[in-house]
């Protein structure tokens, strides 16, 4: 079978969903790029930017979109 492009992104789409409700399902965070700021998101929907200062240290702080 051979799907077309709207077909991939709403497979992607689902896919995606799937993994986002069993990471909060776990406890576990979830971590993504938007707009070029790395972030995570924990089990509660918490989103914190993540930097690297010059030393290599992590650094969380809370992310507003």
């Amino acid at each position: 079978m051979v799907a077309n492009r709207e077909q991939l992104q709403e497979i992607l789409k689902k896919a995606n969903q799937h993994a986002c409700k069993q990471a909060k399902e776990s406890g576990a965070s979830i971590y993504y790029i938007k707009d070029n700021k790395r972030v995570r998101e924990d089990a509660n929907g918490n989103k914190f930017e993540i930097i690297y200062d010059a030393t290599g240290k992590r650094h969380e702080f809370e992310y507003h979109e």
